[in-house]
C-alpha cells in the first residue's frame, strides 16, 4: 500500500505540489490525471525517493520513503516514460543486471529471470540484443526490469506514451496480471479512454493539488458529466 500525506514541493517560486494526500491500495491501479505542469511527475519522483518533499510524508508498505529510503525502494519498481534500454545487452542480461542491483543472486536470480520471461511471454527474445526491438518488445523488457525483484508497488510515468493500440492492449493485460498478484500500481496518464479502462481509482490534479478522487464511475456520477473527460474538466475548471 502507498500512503501520501500532505506532501508539498516547490522549485523556487513555483509550487509544483501543494498539500497532496491520497492512498493507493494493493491489487489496484491508481492513476494520476492532470494537464502538463499539474504536479504528476513531481509526485511520482517524490514517491520514488528521487525528490525530497518540502513537507509531508510518504509511506510505502509501512516504510517511510524519506527516512527509510533504501528499504522503501526495495518494495518499489519504476517503469519510466523513456525505456532507456542498453542496446548491446540481451533481454536476459537486462533482467540479470537489474536483478543484481536489487540484491538478487544465484538460484534466486535465475528463478526470477525465468518467471519474468514467462509472465511477459519474452522467451522468444530472451537471448536477443535489444537493439532493433519493436516498441512493444522494448516495453516488455522495461516492465520486466521494473518487477524482476517482485516489488509490492509499481510506479509508471505515462506508460502508454508512444505505444500503438495493440501494445496498449498488451500492457493493459500485463498490468492486470500484476494486480491479480496483489501488486499496487500507481501511474500517470493523459488518455482518458485508457484511464477509464485501466483504473480502479483516479486522482484528478491541477496546480499541484488534488481536485477529486474516486473510481471512474464515481467521478462521472458525482460530476453529472457524460464521461470521464468531461468530469475532469468540471473538477479542475
Amino acid at each position: 500500500m502507498l500512503e501520501i500525506k500532505n506532501i508539498s514541493k516547490a522549485y523556487g517560486a513555483v509550487k509544483a505540489v501543494r498539500d497532496l494526500s491520497f492512498t493507493a491500495h494493493e491489487g489496484n491501479i491508481t492513476t494520476l490525471v492532470g494537464a502538463n505542469g499539474s504536479g504528476k511527475t513531481t509526485t511520482l519522483r517524490t514517491i520514488a525517493g528521487l525528490i525530497v518533499p518540502d513537507q509531508g510524508s510518504i509511506h510505502l508498505n509501512g516504510f517511510h520513503v524519506q527516512k527509510e529510503t533504501i528499504k522503501a525502494r526495495q518494495q518499489l519498481g519504476i517503469f519510466p516514460d523513456i525505456f532507456g534500454l542498453y542496446p548491446r545487452l540481451t533481454t536476459i542480461e537486462h533482467l540479470e543486471y537489474f536483478g543484481k542491483l536489487h540484491g538478487l543472486k544465484g538460484d534466486t536470480l535465475k528463478t526470477a529471470i525465468q518467471n519474468t520471461l514467462k509472465i511477459l511471454k519474452m522467451e522468444d527474445i530472451a537471448d536477443r540484443r535489444t537493439k532493433g526491438f519493436s516498441q512493444g518488445q522494448r516495453m516488455k523488457v522495461a516492465l520486466g526490469r521494473a518487477f524482476i525483484h517482485s516489488p509490492k508497488v509499481l510506479v509508471l510515468d505515462e506508460p502508454t506514451r508512444g505505444l500503438d493500440i495493440f501494445n496498449v492492449r498488451l500492457l493493459r493485460d500485463h498490468l492486470r496480471d500484476l494486480t491479480d498478484q496483489g501488486i499496487c500500481i500507481l501511474m500517470s496518464c493523459h488518455v482518458m479512454a485508457e484511464v477509464e479502462d485501466l483504473s480502479d481509482k483516479v486522482v484528478f490534479m491541477a496546480d499541484g493539488q488534488k481536485k477529486a478522487s474516486g473510481s471512474p464511475k464515481e467521478l462521472i456520477e458525482k460530476s453529472g458529466a457524460p464521461n470521464l473527460e468531461e468530469a475532469f474538466v468540471k473538477y479542475v475548471s
